[in-house]
This record gives C-alpha cells, structure tokens and sequence, in this order.
C-alpha cells in the first residue's frame, strides 16, 4: 500500500468534512513566520497561536489523571476520522498544524509515551511515510499525551534540520557497512545522528545509545527527542536523537518576562511554534541559543556517553 496516497486522501477528505481541522489549516496558511542564524543553523519562528493547548498543557500526574485522554478513540470529535497502520497504530490529521501536513499517530490502546520499545516501529514509519518526517517528543520534553504512545508526522522541507544535516560536521562514534552513528555539536545544540541502509543497523545504534543515556530519578527513560525520515534517493534511514536535560525553561510561562515556549523535537529540529505575539517578535538568536543551552545536554554532559558508546561497541558482535 502507497500509505503517502491514502494520507494524501485523508487529509483531503478531512479538510473538506471537519470544519476545525479545515479552519486550524487555513489559518496556518497565512501564518507569520521569520528566521534567523544560529551558529551553521537556521531557525524558523511561526506565530501560532492554535499551539497555546499544547505549550501550556499540564503534564503532572494528578492533571492527567483527571482529564480524558484526548488520543483515545472514544474522546475524539465523530468528524476525526483515522487509517489504520499495523496492528497497533493510527493516522489521524493533527487538528492544531505546525505543518502543511501534520499527523499524529497514536497506538490503539493507551499505554505510556516510551521510544525504546518502539524505535522499529519509528523507522518503519518513516519508510512507508516517505513524505514525511517522523517525530517523538518524551514524557517528560514535550509530549502533551505522555500517558498515550504515539508519534506524529510533519511534511518534508518545513523544518530546517533534515536538510542541515548533510552538511554538519559529525563526529564518528561507530561505524560499519550497513552505516554509522555521529554527535553533532556545530548546530547550536547536540545531537546523535545515525544513518544508514538497514533498519536493523538504524535500531540496534539507537537502542544502545538509549541505554548510555543518563534516566532522571523517577523516570523511565532518557528525556530525548527525535526526528526519523527515509530518504527515498539514496534508500536511507535518517534518525537523529536529541538528548535533553530539562523539559521547560526557567522563563516558562505567560507574565512579564516570561515566554510561553515547551520546546519539543519540532523546535529541535529548528521550527519553533510560538503561541503569543509578544514571544514571537522580542525572540533573538540569542534567546534561542540560551533555550538550547538550557535545555539540552552539553558536550561535557555527554562526554560519558560519547565514551561509554565506544567501549560498549567493542564488545558487540558485528552485523
């Protein structure tokens, strides 16, 4: 099945037939944006103010306990309607774009945010959705669903990053025929890039780099972000992993001084939504880059990491 067709379609159809999806998107059509350089990057800001339910969305247990689960198929308006991907999964048009094209893709049951157990499926997404990147924000950076797995999808060509990583300067950490993982620090943030022709090499860097990352007491797993595409040219799976430190900034919030900003693998990628207009016109590339900085791990922070990948890599059997 041609899953970039049949999505093509849903949206169509639920452009047509949902009157807040159909109004959400031309309103994004008409968005202000601007950008600006950051170290050998590009950040897109986009005023939106349809985000403000995800920026400011309480995330603590006691909230989501009392609220109704708004990935589960019995919450959901009648009007959003989904394809079913495998045996677990389905795509449904985001009614709040960031994107053109914005999906969300949700497990069928409601069951914790955790990318370990679903770094295949990440991959296998992105392959049969070769439009699209795939995202994932963490329980704790940037989901505003933690207690629902799922990932979400934006078009090809809207966020900076993916197109930015052919030229980065990465730094091998392991590499083999079937392809390599690299950290990237020349981007204003630190990333692991790993990139290759199989998605069993794409996995198994994946995972161990998700065991060398440190867990926060009381988690369960590393707070990361992350980006998948499939490149149909050179039949390539790209998957860049973001390893945060901290899920908001200390100047979270809506008064005098503060900024309504919960940066998650979409602002990772260089594309930061921004819900109020008093944030979008006074951000700076150097606000920006003191956000990255304090929300991300640093090269010293990882240098364990960085480290510990070698040494466990020695010891594995190759492919």
């Amino acid at each position: 099945m041609d899953y970039n067709k049949v999505i093509d379609r849903l949206i169509a159809k639920q452009m047509s037939d949902w009157d807040v999806a159909g109004a959400n998107y031309e309103a994004l059509a008409g968005a202000v944006t601007r950008t600006m350089s950051l170290s050998e990057a590009t950040i897109t800001l986009q005023y939106n103010p349809e985000r403000r339910r995800s920026s400011a969305a309480a995330i603590d247990k006691r909230s989501l306990s009392r609220r109704k689960c708004f990935l589960c198929t019995d919450n959901q308006p009648a009007k959003q309607k989904a394809v079913l991907w495998g045996d677990h999964y389905k795509i449904q048009v985001n009614p709040y774009p960031i994107f053109k094209r914005h999906l969300t893709i949700a497990d069928l049951q409601h069951v914790p945010q955790q990318l370990s157990d679903r770094v295949g499926d990440m991959l296998s997404l992105a392959k049969a959705l070769s439009d699209f990147v795939i995202f994932y924000n963490g329980p704790q950076c940037g989901a505003s669903a933690p207690d629902h797995a799922h990932f979400q999808a934006g078009a090809k060509g809207e966020m900076p990053l993916p197109d930015e990583m052919a030229h980065a300067t990465t730094h091998l950490l392991a590499d083999g025929d079937e392809g390599f993982i690299g950290y990237v620090d020349s981007l204003g943030r630190s990333l692991f890039t790993i990139e290759t022709s199989t998605q069993r090499a794409a996995e198994r860097y994946a995972l161990r780099l998700l065991d060398l990352l440190p867990v926060p007491e009381g988690a369960y797993e590393p707070m990361v972000n992350a980006l998948c595409w499939w490149n149909k040219t050179n039949r390539l799976w790209h998957l860049v992993i973001f390893p945060r430190r901290k899920h908001r900034p200390a100047c979270y919030g809506e008064g005098e001084g503060q900024l309504l900003l919960s940066p998650g693998a979409v602002d990772m990628g260089g594309l930061w939504p921004v819900p109020e207009r008093k944030d979008f016109d006074i951000l700076t590339p150097e606000t920006i880059q003191s956000l990255y900085d304090e929300l991300c791990m640093t090269r010293e922070d990882l240098a364990p990491v960085i480290s510990g990948f070698a040494q466990h890599w020695e010891n594995l059997q190759p492919f």
